[in-house]
């Protein structure tokens, strides 16, 4: 229950185990042309690039980057936590000036901060934000910071490695230009491939490049005869076959769910765990418009040693949480409700654990009306 890789759901375990076939096997393409249906499904989007990078998230975020982003360009970078941070990294790296509008952890990006940024530089061309920050467990609202770079002539960026799956992202309805995730997360997959999808105007900036994108793996130009070849997919590299049947997998699994019960399901779990937490005297740290239901940042009650804590909880209960990050490093849990983790037992056994830890090191607290609390919100899950 930490902030990723969530549990994996036994069918996609069975899934790995499937027999592997060859990369450019006429079976194998068949599902990925299913795969990339079923993705996007997932991020509301008839985009017809949208597929799965051979790499973990972080490469679903350079994708973007090395492709959209050209030396000399204004990209502008939204940080309200860790991972904005690393977009401002991509953005140098690929020979760019980043000018960052600075956020809080724990809060949304704020919209009007975007709107002044924007107009101070209009030589910018692209908005770059995290739609869920996983370090801070907040949410920022991707559709009106679309429509604010729509405005000032900008494509969009987003990461979506936490949402997808979780929490309403409309991409094509919110007009978002290039979004990238992970496998696992709320998709309930293993950890190792990053869905990203890719407007039209975002290919159309790839296509008017004037200089090589400086990465010959993460090149759309090359993968896209890969992923998108009509009649006969071109080699690129040997793609992860049990991984994508596991991804595949995931997906049937999250569309036979149908994806408005999944974000409805993640919402419902974060309801009865924070009703939990507060009969445990504990505050979540992000303001509850701005919260991500499926990463729920926690703040360390005063005089609790954190890390001892979370030791506790993996060698008793065998449960993980996760450790703050960069600012919030020894001053939150990160407790996550991804995917197949986002499930009622999961959730009484992270509060009477909590509980009876937090006891045992002298903070006073009541694990019974804490489960109770958690039960009512539960109903008949």
């Amino acid at each position: 229950m930490g902030p990723g890789p969530a549990d994996v759901h036994p069918r996609v375990l069975a899934a790995l185990a499937r027999p592997t076939i060859g990369h450019l096997d006429p079976a194998f393409v068949a599902m990925m042309d299913e795969l990339k249906t079923l993705l996007r499904g997932a991020f509301r989007t008839d985009n017809a690039l949208t597929m799965p990078v051979s790499a973990p998230g972080s490469a679903g975020m350079e994708i973007c980057f090395v492709n959209l982003v050209e030396p000399g360009d204004t990209v502008v970078v939204c940080i309200n936590g860790v991972f904005g941070t690393r977009m401002k990294e991509n953005v140098e790296r690929a020979g760019a000036t980043a000018v960052v509008v600075e956020g809080t952890w724990g809060r949304a990006v704020d919209p009007e901060q975007v709107e002044r940024t924007l107009a101070a530089h209009p030589e910018a061309r692209l908005l770059a934000f995290v739609h869920a920050e996983t370090s801070t467990g907040a949410c920022s609202d991707a559709q009106a910071l679309a429509e604010i770079a729509r405005r000032h002539d900008c494509l969009t960026i987003c990461d979506a490695v936490t949402s997808l799956g979780g929490s309403p992202l409309e991409v094509d309805a919110w007009g978002l230009d290039a979004v990238y995730s992970g496998s696992q997360k709320c998709l309930s997959c293993t950890p190792g491939l990053a869905p990203v999808t890719f407007s039209e105007r975002a290919l159309d900036k790839v296509r008017a490049r004037t200089t090589k994108v400086n990465s010959w793996f993460l090149d759309l130009n090359l993968i896209m005869g890969y992923w998108s070849g009509e009649q006969k997919r071109s080699y690129h590299h040997t793609a992860p076959v049990n991984a994508l049947y596991a991804l595949h997998e995931s997906l049937v699994m999250l569309a036979e769910e149908g994806i408005e019960r999944a974000w409805a399901r993640h919402a419902h779990h974060h309801q009865a765990l924070r009703a939990g937490l507060e009969a445990l005297g504990l505050e979540l740290i992000v303001p509850e418009a701005e919260r991500l239901p499926q990463l729920n940042a926690v703040a360390v009650p005063a005089g609790i040693d954190e890390a001892e804590v979370r030791a506790r909880l993996l060698a008793r209960y065998n449960l993980e949480l996760g450790a703050g990050l960069g600012s919030l490093a020894g001053k939150v849990w990160r407790i996550g409700l991804m995917g197949h983790s986002s499930r009622p037992e999961n959730i009484l056994l992270c509060l009477g654990a909590l509980g009876t830890e937090l006891g045992a090191l002298g903070h006073q607290t009541d694990t019974g009306a804490a489960l109770a609390a958690a039960r009512a919100v539960l109903g008949t899950d």
